[in-house]
């Protein structure tokens, strides 16, 4: 298995922007050109989950099966962030857009994405206080955000030749889940599982149920 952090997050390089979900797609297919990897299953989630739909859709020859979790193809009424994201992300945007207005963005995210109690006594706060104490992170996180919002692979998904796991939590509060229906139902032959209760951060604390749905699909 290999992961990596997205250019702007993490260890990796954060060039100036603007970024894209396609450059960033592009990134993956160029580590993996580099590693002379040829064609592996391509695993997903949230902003991960659109640059697996790029990869899928522009370099459908390096992928075996698709893995997509919690994320959406397209924002509008029914598909994309959820009511208290969204109005989240829109008075950020219309704000002076300071450190001040961005964390507050990042900590509403935060507390949307886990709906365990032990998530949030345990992890958040370790989480705010990092997102709070540094500002190493804020012109990638801009840049990436940015790129989630333009994201459109709506009119493209049909042309996915791949299996493909479309997985979304039932109780998500960042991502709306209809937005993974929409995805199942557009993608040729895919298959959808919804974990019940699941958040958006279903892949961590509802692993066992994520990882044994990931599993049976790739074994299958």
């Amino acid at each position: 298995m290999i992961t990596f952090d997205n250019r702007g997050s993490g260890k990796s390089g954060k060039p100036q922007g603007p970024y894209s979900i396609k450059i960033m797609a592009e990134d993956t297919i160029g580590l993996m050109n580099n590693l002379g990897i040829k064609k592996a299953h391509v695993l997903g989630v949230s902003m991960g989950g659109m640059i697996a739909q790029e990869i899928a859709i522009n370099h459908q020859d390096m992928v075996d099966k698709l893995v997509l979790g919690c994320t959406y193809s397209k924002r509008n009424d029914v598909s994309g962030f959820s009511l208290k994201v969204s109005e989240t992300i829109e008075n950020y945007l219309k704000s002076n857009k300071d450190n001040k207005n961005l964390r507050n963005l990042v900590n509403i995210i935060l507390d949307s994405t886990f709906n365990k109690m032990s998530y949030r006594v345990l992890a958040l706060p370790l989480m705010k206080t990092a997102i709070n104490s540094s500002t190493s992170w804020i012109d990638g996180f801009v840049e990436q955000l940015d790129a989630t919002l333009l994201h459109d692979t709506a009119d493209r998904l049909k042309t996915i030749k791949c299996p493909t796991l479309v997985l979304t939590g039932t109780d998500d509060r960042v991502i709306k889940p209809n937005s993974s229906e929409i995805i199942a139902k557009t993608i040729p032959g895919a298959k959808l599982v919804k974990i019940n209760g699941g958040s958006h951060g279903f892949s961590g604390e509802m692993s066992s149920e994520f990882n044994k749905a990931v599993l049976e699909f790739l074994r299958s």
